[in-house]
C-alpha cells in the first residue's frame, strides 16, 4: 500500500493505513511503498513528498511524473504520489503470483524486497522534505529501488525451495487469525 505523501518518517509518527494492528501484530504480507523519482527530474532518487521509514517502508518505486488516467473522462496526464508508486509494486506482485502461484504472499513480498536495487556505497539521495543527503538504506527496509527483473529471479529461486511444514502451518494460522479477528 502507499506510504503517504507527507514527507514524514512513519517509523516515528502515526500513519494510516498501517500494517500494525491494534493488538500490535503486524501484517507480514503487506508491502508499504514509498515514491522514487528520476534523479534527472528531481535531483534525487526519492520523491520530495514521499513518506519514508527504515521499518515502515519496504521499498521505493516510481511515483514522480507518472503518466496515467485522470478523473473526469478520457483524459491523461502526469501525476505524483505514493498512490502512483504502489500500483507498480502491486502489478509486479500480481505478475509474480501468476507465474509462481505456489508462492505465498509473504514469499512474494520477500522476492520483491530482497531484490531491490541498492544504490551502492557512497550514493546519496535526498531525505524527503529536506535537503539532507542520506543513503536510501536509511529510508526503507529493503534499502533500495524496485527491481522487477531481480524479483522474477528471486521468485524463481524461492519456487524451487522445499516448503517447510512449520512455515506452512505458521502462514495458515496467521491468515486464519487475521480473517477471524
Amino acid at each position: 500500500h502507499a506510504a503517504g505523501n507527507d514527507a514524514k518518517n512513519i517509523d516515528s509518527t502515526d500513519n494510516y493505513p498501517s500494517t500494525t494492528f491494534l493488538d500490535g501484530t503486524v501484517a507480514k504480507n503487506v508491502i508499504t511503498v514509498g515514491a522514487s523519482s528520476d534523479p534527472y527530474i528531481a535531483k534525487s532518487y526519492t520523491a520530495s513528498f514521499s513518506n519514508y521509514g527504515k521499518i515502515g517502508v519496504d521499498v521505493f518505486a516510481p511515483g514522480n511524473q507518472i503518466y496515467s488516467t485522470l478523473p473526469g473522462g478520457n483524459t491523461y496526464g502526469f501525476l505524483d504520489g505514493t498512490s502512483m508508486a504502489s500500483p507498480v509494486v502491486a502489478g509486479l506482485a500480481g505478475l509474480l503470483r501468476s507465474y509462481y502461484p505456489k508462492l505465498s504472499a509473504e514469499q512474494i513480498k520477500q522476492a520483491i524486497e530482497g531484490s531491490a536495487t541498492n544504490l551502492g556505497v557512497g550514493v546519496k539521495t535526498l531525505k524527503p522534505g529536506t535537503q539532507d543527503e542520506v543513503s536510501l538504506s536509511s529510508l526503507c527496509k529493503s534499502g533500495g529501488l524496485l527491481n522487477a527483473y531481480g524479483a522474477v529471479e528471486s521468485a524463481e529461486k524461492l519456487s524451487k525451495m522445499p516448503v517447510k511444514k512449520a512455515e506452512t502451518t505458521l502462514l495458515k494460522s496467521t491468515f486464519k487469525n487475521k480473517i477471524i479477528n
